[in-house]
């Protein structure tokens, strides 16, 4: 994988894209894996392997500006992507991960996993 030489802030998302994908990894097993062309027109969100979801990951100092923009970006990645599933996952400061969705993913995935 090439460097963006001189972005930090590229570079920065680039490693927290790969951080959290390790994590689902080792958390389910599934073959996690940051998607190439983010950032495109047509994004489809950040990850490949999370299954019928498009995960969308920020990693910003400003928790507040990553959940805004962060919703903002998979609302359209998800339209995109067709999944009937969406995550945001956010990098907090100190290296902790939460998972932000609005109710409607929520209940979605809720739904899911609760139906027979």
């Amino acid at each position: 994988e090439t460097s963006s030489m001189g972005n930090p802030q590229k570079d920065k998302g680039d490693r927290a894209e790969r951080e959290i994908a390790g994590i689902l990894i080792e958390m389910t097993g599934w073959p996690v894996r940051r998607k190439l062309g983010a950032g495109r027109a047509d994004d489809v969100g950040d990850l490949d392997g999370v299954p019928l979801t498009t995960v969308q990951v920020k990693s910003y100092k400003d928790f507040a500006r990553a959940v805004r923009e962060g919703l903002n970006d998979l609302r359209a990645q998800q339209t995109n992507a067709e999944t009937p599933f969406a995550a945001l996952m956010v990098r907090r400061t100190g290296g902790h991960w939460v998972v932000v969705m609005e109710p409607d993913q929520w209940a979605a995935l809720t739904r899911e996993a609760t139906s027979d």
